[in-house]
């Protein structure tokens, strides 16, 4: 697994960001090209503290029991995710690819980008908790469409 904070790595992932297309297709789940990445960018967000998730107690307890599964391990397919980070309108693919693609190369400036160090899902996070989550999260969904 690469890092999210390094240089090559980070541009390594830009550029899988950029071979997406309008006519990529989901391996599997539901999303489309466009959603993905409106959704990618909106968990990237969080980390910047500029998108809010509501969990209620049950959930963040839920987080807190899975956090280092999830961290350590490949993403499961169509696992669930919250309201807040589901697109299902149909959205301009070229300005939704290029916000995920810069929002993700800002964590190349490095750990100063994070802004949210208590995930409302996951609980307490490190800068190495942000690297695995956001390497794993961008990674899966690139290979969701087949990147």
């Amino acid at each position: 697994m690469g890092s999210i904070y390094d240089k090559v790595d980070n541009e390594a992932i830009i550029a899988r960001i950029n071979s997406l297309s309008p006519e990529s297709k989901a391996l599997w789940g539901k999303m489309t090209v466009d959603q993905m990445c409106k959704h990618c960018n909106a968990v990237i967000q969080i980390g910047f503290g500029k998108q809010v998730l509501k969990t209620n107690f049950l959930l963040r307890l839920l987080g807190k029991l899975l956090k280092n599964k999830a961290f350590n391990n490949d993403f499961g397919k169509n696992s669930p995710t919250s309201k807040e980070l589901k697109f299902e309108g149909f959205y301009d693919f070229e300005s939704s690819r290029k916000e995920f693609a810069e929002n993700f190369s800002q964590f190349a400036q490095g750990t100063q980008v994070i802004k949210v160090m208590d995930h409302p899902f996951w609980g307490k996070m490190t800068y190495e908790d942000w690297d695995k989550l956001m390497w794993r999260h961008t990674d899966h969904h690139l290979k969701q469409f087949g990147i």
